[in-house]
C-alpha cells in the first residue's frame, strides 16, 4: 500500500463511542476551525454549523432527526454537529455549496483523527425536522450529522450492528476508481 498520511490511514467512522467521554476544552473549537478552513469556491464558506454535546438541547434536537437504528448508536457520542449550507443563489459562492460542505466536513473529520477522536457521519436526516426544531434561516441546507466523540466498546452495541463494527474495512481497488481512458494512462 502506498505511504498515506496517518491521519488518512487511521480514520475510522465507529458506531461505538464512549457514552461517558466528553470533549475536552478547545476540541470543539479545534474540529470548527479545521472546517472553517476548507477551500471553498470563491471563498464562499456556504456551510453552517450546529454543535450539540450530549445531553444539551441542540445534541437533543439533533439526535431526534436522524434514523431510529442510528439513533441507537449516535446517541452515545459526545457531541453531535449539524452540518448545512447556504442554498445555493447562483452566486459564485454558493453555486457548489454542496461540494464546500463536504470538504469542511472532511477537514473536520481528519482533525478529529488528529485529536484521537472518531467522527462518523448520517446523511439521512430529516431536514425539515432540523429545519423547525433548530430554528434553522430558511436559507440554510441541513445536509448531514456528524457524531463525534472517544471511541467505546463495540461489543456494547446492538447484535446488529456489533457485526458491522468488528468486521474489516474494505476499499473498492484503486483501479476500479478510474475512468477507462484514465486507468490505461495515468496509474502504474
Amino acid at each position: 500500500m502506498i505511504d498515506l498520511t496517518p491521519l488518512l490511514a487511521f480514520r475510522w467512522s465507529p458506531r461505538s463511542f464512549d457514552p461517558t467521554a466528553e470533549l475536552r476544552p478547545g476540541e470543539a473549537t479545534a474540529l470548527l476551525e479545521a472546517a472553517r478552513w476548507a477551500p471553498s469556491a470563491g471563498n464562499g464558506q456556504p456551510w453552517r454549523f450546529a454543535l450539540g454535546h450530549r445531553d444539551d438541547d441542540t445534541f437533543k434536537r439533533i439526535l431526534v432527526n436522524l434514523p431510529p437504528l442510528d439513533q441507537r448508536w449516535a446517541g452515545r457520542a459526545s457531541a453531535l454537529l449539524l452540518a448545512a449550507h447556504l442554498t445555493p443563489d447562483g452566486s459564485p459562492g454558493r453555486a457548489h455549496a454542496a461540494y464546500d460542505l463536504g470538504q469542511a466536513v472532511c477537514q473536520l473529520t481528519v482533525q478529529a483523527t488528529a485529536l484521537g477522536l472518531h467522527a462518523r457521519q448520517v446523511r439521512d436526516v430529516d431536514r425539515r425536522g432540523l429545519l423547525a426544531d433548530l430554528e434553522l434561516p430558511a436559507d440554510l441546507v441541513p445536509y448531514v450529522a456528524v457524531a463525534v466523540g472517544q471511541l467505546g466498546d463495540p461489543l456494547s452495541l446492538p447484535a446488529d450492528l456489533r457485526h458491522r463494527e468488528t468486521g474489516l474495512r474494505r476499499r473498492h481497488p484503486l483501479a476500479a476508481l478510474l475512468v477507462p481512458y484514465a486507468t490505461a494512462n495515468s496509474v502504474s
